[in-house]
């Protein structure tokens, strides 16, 4: 493969986003300055969303590039990151797959102006009103007006702009994403409002259809207090007199309404670009009529040409977690060409040999961040740095702008050379997300990655404090303060290493398990599937088509013989799991197997036990036999019944089951289910009079055209009010339905051969997995991931994945997709053969043991367990494999024979009495100092907790 690199000028890893380059930049380049981007010099922010923001020159504009003068921006680099002698390049990869993950751009409605953004500094696209909200943006967070800087009282943001609309210009799919983002945008709006801000949201249907979405779009409306307001917006006028713009609309009582605001941020959706396009063209794989790739339902990350793989928004419209999925899935696929090349070219890092601390007293160095102005913009940084460098065995205290970035990495693992520093504290955002990456900074610095803690003085001070520099600023020296007393206690800890079993398990022999297994065997991994009904399948069973027209039947019958004759995978078919035992690497999951026991031993665990349709009792469901569910339906289709032929009249009843106080969450795949059977009779029967009643239709991405082509084909679509009763009744021949239309405001009736229920997906509410596997399920009984963004495959228990129904409804494509995913996220273990624990694990003095047994008791991991014979036999021990220094043992232990590494008490005392103020600050001592009295008492009390 032959590849063209373009120079970069600015060295990404050198560049520390001060600005002084753009500053000095005499080159303007727009004549319109657009503030929410930033775009006005020849030296420009070019990465605008990323933290640390990053600059870039254009090439086709910079005075020196063009003309060989100025220069500026070089002279004034501070970390020389500026190259002006960087050269094109061409480079030849010898590669085995490719994956493309070029994504998309969002929607320019400059292209055709019909709103007047181009005219008004008011109107704003939604990217542009997130670098508005962003602390790094041009207001540094600040929620103000463009055109004057003042704070705004009402906002509206207009849905679908660009998307769902077959006008010159625009694209008639779905964006997927945009419905989600305008609700978040509203309420972050309304967190940086100083004084109450009316938002709006003018909408055709609210689509927040993904995992929690739906709770998120309540609580919008019902803590936040959002304004939906279902109309489509075609114009807006501009008031030049007071900055304000005029939103004409018909409201749901039918009284047509203007409404004047602040600013009105339009909804952009996303589509392809001309070099994304050009890209597919060079690698000869085929788009779709949207220039999206082109896959089918059963090999989602696959392209038309052998060996290409796609991945995220180039595949089609769609959020981060996704997209996430969708590359892991895209890597694992191209991985099973590989697996025969496995590690031939894989170098390995070299790691400073660690520093023996032992002995030595602390030399501790505090970092502090100012996260641009995400922290900076409420807490007094260099009054914490000045606090911090007044405490016991601080050697060095700084801030930094972005201590998260590569080049602030470089410079603290040289610091901590230069001054020999034994200790550090980082303060700055969440451990959760940032923790691993400065351990491995404390690593390449030759010191052990746990003599290091990090004080979170995003969340819990600028965040929590917003608006209260005073509180904030001394709540993060607090912080400091306490983190630093602790930190010089910190020791050297080791990491268990395992041994992983290379063999997997597969729970739930449906799409998602069947893909699961296949994928893990593909690549060279034993697995083991286990099903607790008589066959494969599960819900595919029961279905017709896929959105796409794919034959279900024929694809799901192809997928279960390539696994009955690999020899890699072993089916279990009626098979309950009984128990498990064990822990990442090492599981031991007992089963039984037509009344058999049997133990089943592997190092990953993969869960794909899906979930199923609701069994409605409303409607007449179960009562009458023309009233039937959208997948009974479908089976009505595989059975070619003639009955439907017949048909006069056919209903489709939405959101049966989904959206409701007990079920709060979409379902996803009911309405795309509804209207590709709505077709299916229409093509049986092209007289036969279709109805669809729905709150919202959320035919999400590229499914929008199987919308638009049932509207063409005659089936009607007809909003209810849910607040409302809908009744379905028996009147002789026919059923009757009787419910309020929104649009005519009025009772409606319509009488039917055919009641369809689009029936909930509901999963098992109390999974006796979940305990037996240490994970979670959400409070509509899916199972949890780790991080929505981050992990989505993962469980919080490691080596423990989920695919499927099991994690949300989904499409076949998604479940097939998450699955690749879960089984490649898997092979990431199995691929180690062993891998190294987390040190922080409770430890037990067994000679104050007294063998009570809370402990075992308490543990939620099963760590704890009774030393069988030796000299303590019957005492306490700790599986470090196991623990996850949860420290519930520790505090539950009478006799105090436990300890928790990385936080014992004298750790935890430390920073009470830093938190105390133990060490007085420096007004106090200057103060005291004055009186004659400086405090040595107290000074010493710290440092002899120290």
């Amino acid at each position: 493969m032959d590849i063209v690199q373009h120079p970069r000028y600015i060295d990404m890893d050198k560049c520390i986003a001060c600005g002084l380059c753009a500053e000095k930049c005499p080159k303007k380049v727009d004549d319109e300055y657009d503030e929410a981007l930033g775009k006005r010099k020849a030296v420009f922010v070019k990465y605008a969303q990323a933290v640390p923001l990053k600059y870039s020159i254009d090439a086709e504009n910079c005075i020196y590039l063009t003309r060989g003068k100025c220069g500026n921006c070089k002279k004034v680099c501070p970390t020389g990151a500026i190259n002006y002698e960087d050269q094109e390049k061409d480079i030849s990869l010898n590669v085995g797959s490719v994956i493309i993950s070029s994504g998309c751009k969002p929607y320019d409605p400059a292209e055709h102006d019909v709103y007047g953004y181009k005219t008004s500094k008011n109107i704003v696209t939604s990217l542009e009103f997130e670098r508005i909200l962003s602390s790094a943006g041009p207001y540094e967070g600040h929620l103000v007006r463009p055109s004057d800087k003042k704070e705004p009282q009402k906002i509206a943001w207009l849905q679908c702009v660009g998307s769902r609309d077959n006008h010159l210009g625009s694209n008639g799919y779905c964006s997927s994403v945009c419905c989600t983002y305008a609700v978040k945008e509203a309420m972050l709006a309304k967190e940086h409002s100083h004084d109450p801000l009316d938002t709006a949201i003018f909408y055709m249907d609210i689509r927040t259809h993904g995992k929690d979405y739906e709770h998120f779009y309540n609580r919008g409306k019902d803590e936040s207090g959002i304004r939906f307001v279902k109309s489509k917006i075609t114009n807006i006028v501009p008031d030049p007199d007071t900055g304000l713009q005029l939103i004409n609309y018909i409201d749901e009582t039918g009284t047509r309404q203007k409404e004047a605001f602040d600013i009105v941020v339009l909804s952009v959706g996303l589509c392809i670009g001309k070099e994304v396009i050009d890209l597919a063209d060079k690698m000869d794989i085929s788009l779709d009529h949207y220039n999206f790739v082109t896959t089918n339902s059963f090999e989602p990350v696959k392209t038309s040409r052998p060996g290409i793989f796609i991945c995220g928004a180039f595949e089609a419209p769609k959020d981060i977690p996704s997209s996430v999925i969708e590359s892991s899935a895209a890597a694992g696929m191209a991985g099973i060409n590989l697996r025969d090349a496995r590690w031939s070219l894989t170098k390995t890092k070299e790691i400073p040999e660690e520093i023996n601390i032992t002995g030595e007293p602390p030399r501790i160095g505090v970092f502090v961040c100012r996260c641009g102005t995400n922290i900076a913009g409420e807490v007094d940084v260099p009054a914490v740095v000045q606090m911090a460098k007044k405490l016991p065995y601080v050697e060095y205290a700084d801030e930094n702008m972005f201590s998260c970035s590569q080049d602030t990495q470089d410079a603290i693992t040289n610091i901590i050379k230069e001054k020999k520093l034994n200790r550090v504290v980082i303060a700055a955002c969440t451990p959760k997300t940032h923790e691993g990456l400065f351990q491995e900074t404390l690593t390449n610095a030759g010191i052990n990655k746990y003599l290091f803690d990090m004080a979170n003085i995003r969340n819990q001070c600028s965040w929590i404090h917003a608006k209260e520099k005073d509180k904030a600023t001394q709540k993060a020296k607090d912080l400091v303060r306490m983190t630093t007393a602790k930190v010089a206690l910190h020791e050297s800890l080791t990491e268990p290493t395992l041994d992983i079993d290379q063999s997997g398990l597969v729970i739930g022999g449906g799409v998602a398990g069947i893909v699961a297994a296949k994928t893990l065997a593909d690549q060279g991994y034993h697995t083991h599937l286990v099903e607790k009904e008589d066959k494969l399948g599960g819900q595919a069973n029961h279905l017709y088509q896929t959105w796409q027209g794919e034959d279900i039947q024929t694809h799901l019958s192809s997928m279960i013989k390539s696994i009955e004759k690999d020899k890699l995978i072993d089916i279990h078919l009626n098979t309950e799991i009984t128990d498990v035992d064990g822990f990442v690497g090492n599981f031991e999951t007992h089963v039984n197997k037509n009344g058999d026991n049997e133990t089943l031993k592997h190092g990953i665990t993969i869960i794909a036990t899906g979930a199923s349709e609701l069994t409605p009792e409303v409607h007449l469901y179960g009562e009458d036999d023309r009233v039937v569910t959208g997948t009974e339906l479908d089976r009505k289709f595989l059975n070619n019944d003639e009955g439907l032929n017949s048909i006069g009249t056919a209903v489709f009843i939405q959101c049966v089951g989904s959206r409701i106080p007990e079920r709060p969450y979409c379902s996803k795949v009911c309405c795309t289910q509804s209207i590709r059977n709505a077709l299916k009779l229409k093509s049986l029967n092209p007289e036969m009079n279709v109805f669809v009643l729905y709150r919202d239709m959320r035919p999400f991405g590229l499914r929008e055209d199987l919308y638009t082509e049932a509207r063409t084909k005659g089936i009607q679509f007809i909003k209810f009010d849910f607040e409302k009763e809908l009744e379905v009744t028996a009147k002789k021949d026919q059923l009757q339905i009787l419910f309020s239309d929104t649009s005519l405001r009025r009772k409606m009736e319509i009488k039917t051969d055919l009641v369809v229920l689009a029936a909930s997906i509901v999963p098992e509410k109390e999974n006796k997995l979940a305990a037996m596997y240490k994970i979670s399920q959400n409070a509509d009984g899916f199972f949890m991931e780790a991080h929505a963004k981050l992990k989505p495959v993962d469980c919080a228990t490691d080596g423990v994945f989920l695919c499927g129904l099991a994690h949300a409804p989904k499409p076949i494509d998604e479940s097939i997709s998450q699955a690749q995913a879960a089984a490649t996220r898997a092979v990431t273990l199995l691929a180690k053969k062993t891998m190294n624990m987390d040190g922080t694990v409770a430890l037990v003095n067994q000679e104050k043991c007294s063998s009570c047994g809370v402990c075992v008791s308490v543990c939620p991991f099963s760590a704890p367990s009774f030393t069988r014979e030796g000299r303590f036999a019957g005492k306490a021990e700790i599986n470090p494999v196991l623990c996850k220094g949860c420290g519930l043992c520790v505090a539950s232990c009478r006799s105090g024979a436990l300890h928790l590494k990385g936080f014992d008490n004298n750790q935890i005392f430390a920073q009470i009495f830093a938190l105390n103020d133990t060490v007085a600050s420096e007004d106090e001592i200057q103060s005291d100092n004055e009186n004659g009295d400086t405090k040595v008492e107290e000074k010493d009390a710290a440092n002899a907790a120290v």
